[in-house]
């Protein structure tokens, strides 16, 4: 079996091994997507011999500077848009409860037997003049007959692949999320009773699967494979918490929610990749419903009800975040995202008024766009005519926003009426009351008492400002846009 291997640079460095008479193969995911006639990204070669002087001979060929890693016998080079690392064939022992390998030089068996999946553990020799063919491919573990039976299976007793490095247990999850494979009964069996060994992996290496997991098509897959296998548990103790909690309720005659906030969750979230490539949006809808276990009551006649899970969710979300090493910069957007979430739906359960929408446009500012998608999203009813009526109270309102918007410049909304000339006017210092008279003046601008106009807003406030600064202000808070 062959590859077609037409990248100019691999058979450069197939010349250069040639002219050297050193081994070299491509390995692991360049193969596994050859075969699966994917865009190919990561490029690493396996070198039978000093894979670091060889490297050097590569930098020098191509005018470039090869980066050493001693320790590990690896060099990347870098050539152009591309980065190529080179490994030397290898041998790993593990101790006990610790990831990092002793390495020592192995053969290509040797080498190929360490990896984690069959479907990686394939190499192609970028030779033209060695005992293999160039793009000939050397599959000991039946890698491209599992990767047409799509399953996950480990070139060693699982138990041994997975004791080595655990965080092969995460990977498992991400590759069958990304690739949409099935993992075998005896990969899953070995990680669900070796589950506790992930403890010893960095955050920082977890996280970096977990987002994988979220980055694919169909996260959910993941994401139950965490949970079935007990890693969840480990990982996102909050998550897993979700799973059996009720959310059944009584309205309108109509039961809601035959999903538990788990199952829930986990369709919210394949919602959002249907709709967003953004890793961010995506998390906001993960953790929509974090707070729901520790906010439920059930209310006889109704069911099952998660007083204030948003403003706790958003209060938890970030504590998760540092715990788990995930990227906090957009951790305000994702914050707003699940504090707002049920505001549109508050909505459109009553007459929607041009006030409410004002109120809504206003809160949620610059991510007015995302909290509408999150809440379509949020939709995962198996009634098709509740599902359109929903949907279609959502568009309704969207276009309400612009238009309101269209017609009151409410995304340039501020104050017309400024803090220094409140100041001046009333001959007060900073205070609460200089904040209490600016919100009096929003708020009547969107409650449409007068429109967003600097003349309008004065003669607002010049008529008012005697009456409200009588008003006490002690627990005054102004409120957080």
């Amino acid at each position: 079996m062959k590859i077609d291997i037409n990248e100019p640079i691999l058979k450069k460095i197939g010349s250069i091994a040639d002219k050297y008479d050193i081994d070299v193969f491509v390995v692991g995911g360049y193969v596994r997507d050859c075969l699966l006639n994917k865009d190919r990204y990561d490029i690493d070669c396996t070198i039978v011999g000093d894979s670091i002087n060889f490297a050097k001979i590569v930098a020098k060929h191509f005018n470039t500077k090869a980066v050493i890693y001693e320790r590990f016998r690896t060099a990347l080079v870098p050539i152009g848009q591309t980065n190529i690392e080179f490994v030397g064939t290898r041998k790993e022992i593990y101790l006990p409860n610790n990831r990092n390998p002793i390495t020592e030089e192995g053969t290509l068996i040797d080498d190929l037997k360490r990896r984690d999946f069959t479907i990686n553990a394939m190499a192609a020799s970028i030779r033209n003049n060695s005992k293999y063919q160039f793009g000939e491919v050397i599959d000991l573990f039946n890698g491209a007959e599992h990767l047409e039976k799509k399953i996950l299976i480990t070139p060693l007793d699982p138990v041994i692949t997975y004791t080595d490095d655990p965080l092969r247990m995460m990977r498992a999850a991400r590759f069958a999320t990304q690739l949409q494979f099935w993992i075998d009964d005896a990969s899953l069996d070995a990680i669900t009773n070796l589950a506790s060994k992930i403890k010893i992996i960095s955050t920082e290496r977890i996280a970096d699967e977990f987002l994988k997991i979220i980055a694919s098509d169909k996260p959910s897959i993941g994401i139950r494979i965490l949970h079935k296998t007990g890693l969840l548990q480990y990982i996102l103790p909050e998550l897993q918490a979700t799973t059996g909690v009720e959310q059944a309720s009584d309205k309108d005659g109509q039961v809601y929610h035959h999903k538990d906030v788990f199952n829930h969750t986990l369709l919210v979230l394949d919602n959002a990749a249907k709709v967003s490539d953004s890793i961010s949006f995506r998390l906001a809808a993960l953790f929509h419903d974090i707070a729901k276990p520790r906010t439920k009551k059930y209310i006889e006649g109704s069911g099952w009800h998660f007083f204030g899970h948003e403003e706790k969710g958003a209060k938890m979300v970030e504590p998760i975040f540092r715990k788990m090493k995930l990227p906090l910069d957009n951790i305000d957007y994702i914050k707003k995202l699940i504090r707002l979430h049920l505001r549109p739906t508050f909505l459109i359960t009553e007459e929607i008024t041009d006030s409410a929408v004002r109120r809504l446009a206003a809160n949620a500012g610059e991510i007015l766009e995302d909290l509408f998608l999150l809440c379509k999203c949020d939709i995962t009813s198996k009634n098709l005519n509740l599902t359109h009526k929903y949907l279609e109270k959502y568009d309704r309102m969207a276009q309400m926003v612009i238009d309101v918007q269209t017609k009151d410049k409410l995304r340039e909304f501020q104050s017309p009426v400024r803090g220094e000339e409140i100041m001046d006017i009333c001959n007060i210092p900073p205070s609460k009351m200089v904040g209490y008279i600016k919100t009096n003046i929003e708020n009547a601008i969107l409650d449409g008492i007068i429109p967003n106009d600097y003349d309008e807003a004065k003669t607002y406030f010049l008529t008012h400002k005697d009456q409200w600064l009588k008003d006490d202000v002690t627990n005054f808070r102004i409120s957080n846009k």
